[in-house]
């Protein structure tokens, strides 16, 4: 028998959008404060959109395996902070001008490094984000196990 879902509407929860929204809210007023301390000369590479989106993968992995694995089922973690906070605080949009910009003053080759650099630094970052967070779920594990606890959970999750 198959399963009759609601309308993606009706699934939506008011709470849900406004916890994305101050997410967005924190996460782009973050990046920009950077944009502003570090700023990029015209035809330099652009660092500081690379250390945030290279920073962004990483946290954005511990989180997920922290949501998964580690704190208990919650409505609003997720949606605040990777999909609002994160995916305001990383930005496409701004890697491509850069690239753009770079390729406007003739930068081929810190071009293709902003572009090839960002991806695989990004993907390393992931990778690292999901290791770390998973060493940390079976530490923790290892310690409850030893303690003879269950789980706690913090404030968060009442």
């Amino acid at each position: 028998m198959t399963e009759v879902r609601e309308p993606f509407r009706a699934r939506l929860r008011g709470g849900v959008l406004a916890a994305v929204a101050l997410g967005g809210l924190l996460g782009g007023t973050a990046r920009y404060a950077l944009v502003l301390a570090f700023p990029v000369p015209g035809a330099a590479f652009p660092w500081t959109t690379f250390a945030v989106n290279v920073s962004g993968a990483f946290l954005l992995a511990l989180l997920l395996v922290y949501v998964f694995e580690i704190w208990p089922p919650t409505r609003y973690v997720r949606p605040f902070a990777a999909v609002g906070f994160l995916g305001a605080f990383t930005t496409f949009s701004t890697w491509m001008v850069d690239t753009d910009r770079l390729l406007g003053h003739d930068h081929c080759t810190a071009a293709a490094l902003n572009i090839f650099g960002s991806l695989f630094a990004g993907l390393a970052a992931t990778v690292l984000g999901l290791a770390v967070g998973r060493l940390t779920a079976a530490r923790r594990s290892r310690l409850d196990a030893r303690r003879g606890r269950a789980r706690r959970y913090g404030w968060w999750v009442r």
